[in-house]
């Protein structure tokens, strides 16, 4: 931050508060998040590997809990005030625009026999962007109820009792919405239950027993369930018996995401940096995962061993690390951080009149 003008200083202005060092623990725990999005994705094309399929089930379950929790913990403080709801617009609404365009006209321009361009039905990653633009305009509403995560929870629910269609990919957003509600609630003390060496012990443990409960369960269950878009009709069970598997779902989200926290490095690391620009390995990289879908690389015979799956999962986190680095930031930043001054009026207070 550049240091305040001389003539402020002498006139006794009050100089800015220089900027809050970012925790290296929340930057390396959305880094290595993002990872196993990256990982994750890669593994949906070789799910006829033993070791592919229960990797999947496994990170599937809590990654994108896992970021959402986060992302709402830091949305605790968000308002319509001070600017923030222009960078909704900039750092989450534009990109939104841009990557649904850019995805759509990719996928045509590799084959697809129709251009479909629809900023209404979120395609493929972008409905992240989506649903964290509502969650962050829900906010405030959160913030002033007396049980907001119960009725976080009851919402979703609901929403999965009756086909709402696919409108902005509104199954995902009210389904997932618990997570960003239980982020608004958490507290810095929380997280640091997490930190305490015997959390990390017990971390490593119950990870190591989810991978071990997602290989035992990866051909007993429905894999549509943990993506969070389908109906219990669509699912083929009961509302009872879909809200009950839900609830499981939440408990077992909920438990993984605080175990892996407690095994996140504390310390800085090379690579806690780029856990600042996640988003850019979370966008991008789907150009990487489709464009191998495209030219037929998923279907190659070596890939669907134990040891292509390795392989593959290797390339896939030389390739999220790539894409959160200095210059993909500085090539691509004009479509996920960019400046829009222009657009905006001067910031304007509500007239209260008299």
């Amino acid at each position: 931050m550049p240091p305040p003008a001389a003539a402020d200083v002498e006139a006794g202005a009050p100089q800015a508060k220089p900027r809050k060092e970012r925790d290296p623990f929340f930057d390396n725990a959305k880094f290595l998040a993002i990872l196993l999005v990256v990982v994750g994705h890669s593994l949906a094309n070789l799910l006829n590997v033993p070791l592919a399929k229960g990797l999947y089930i496994f990170i599937y379950m809590f990654h994108m809990p896992l970021f959402i929790v986060i992302t709402g913990y830091f949305s605790r403080n968000w308002t319509f005030a001070g600017g923030k709801a222009r960078k909704l617009i900039t750092n989450v609404g534009v990109p939104y625009v841009v990557f649904e365009f850019a995805y759509s006209i990719y996928d045509w321009l590799a084959g697809r026999n129709e251009l479909e361009i629809s900023l209404l039905n979120p395609y493929y990653l972008t409905w992240f962007l989506c649903a964290l633009f509502l969650w962050r305009l829900s906010t405030p509403v959160w913030q002033q109820i007396r049980w907001p995560l119960a009725v976080a929870v009851l919402f979703s629910l609901l929403s999965y009792m009756s086909d709402l269609g696919g409108t902005f990919d509104i199954h995902r957003v009210i389904g997932l919405l618990p997570f960003y509600v239980l982020g608004l609630t958490l507290r810095p003390e929380h997280f640091e239950l997490l930190k305490r060496p015997a959390a990390r012990i017990a971390g490593f443990a119950v990870l190591a027993g989810g991978l071990g409960v997602a290989y035992l369960a990866m051909n007993r269950m429905t894999r549509s369930w943990i993506y969070w878009k389908n109906t219990h009709e669509q699912l083929g069970v009961d509302n009872l018996t879909g809200s009950a598997m839900r609830l499981g779902m939440f408990a077992c989200a909920i438990v993984l995401v605080a175990a892996f926290l407690s095994v996140v490095p504390r310390k800085r690391h090379w690579f806690s940096k780029l856990g600042a620009t996640t988003l850019y390995a979370y966008l991008l990289h789907g150009f990487v995962t489709r464009l191998l879908n495209f030219t037929g690389w998923w279907g190659a015979d070596w890939m669907h061993t134990t040891p292509g799956v390795l392989a593959v999962m290797a390339g896939a986190v030389v390739v999220g690390t790539f894409l959160c680095s200095k210059p993909v930031v500085r090539c691509m930043s004009w479509a996920l951080e960019p400046k829009l001054r222009w657009v905006f009026t001067p910031l304007r207070r509500p007239n209260t009149g008299r």
